[in-house]
């Protein structure tokens, strides 16, 4: 197993131990952190992963954006294209439900009035398996989210992450995209992309 399979590995396997009242609480923390961002305050059109399992949560996040009056996007797994189609969504209640691996993505229903361009997004906000201090971030292995990024250079790029899943320096391929923010349960991390 490289390198990099082991990393990702032995820190999901941390943060998957985390537990229920954890996760909560450092979501929280979290989100109040990202809040307080300008680029939160800046963008019109925020994307915005649905949490699964052990990952900061973003439910409370999207209600919160929608009430601040974000159009908030959601990503629908393209498996046999390799891409993410990007959907706004006003509930995520009755518009989300199990896709890709059981994670809640929006409804097929939604398509083609909902489908938002990744031209038109202001911020991303992501997930990923392991962060480093410069804004270095590793996936789950699909590269959906990297060639996303590739695609929207301009767009702002926060990931959210607990404190255990930042390292100093991860090994980056040269199509790993680097972030502007990360922000944890501790600290906000700004990264080295546009230095």
């Amino acid at each position: 197993m490289s390198d990099v399979h082991q990393q990702r590995k032995t820190i999901l396997a941390t943060r998957d131990h985390l537990t229920p009242e954890e996760l909560v609480s450092k979501s929280e923390a979290i989100h109040q952190r990202l809040l307080t961002l300008p680029e939160i305050a800046d963008a019109a059109t925020v994307c915005t992963y649905v949490s699964f399992r052990s990952e900061v949560q973003t439910l409370a996040l999207i209600e919160s954006l929608l009430a601040r009056g974000k159009r908030v996007v959601v990503p629908l797994t393209r498996v046999n294209e390799r891409r993410l189609d990007l959907v706004a969504i006003d509930n995520p209640a009755d518009e989300l439900a199990p896709g890709y691996c059981g994670i809640p993505e929006p409804r097929e229903t939604l398509l083609p009035r909902c489908l938002v361009s990744p031209q038109n997004l202001d911020l991303i906000i992501l997930p990923g398996s392991v962060f480093d201090l410069r804004g270095g971030r590793f996936g789950y292995g699909g590269g959906y989210y990297d060639r996303l990024l590739a695609q929207v250079p301009d767009a702002v790029r926060i990931a959210l992450a607990f404190e255990l899943q930042i390292v100093d320096r991860l090994v980056l391929a040269d199509h790993d995209e680097l972030l502007d923010r990360i922000v944890t349960d501790k600290r906000i991390i700004s990264g080295n992309r546009r230095r």
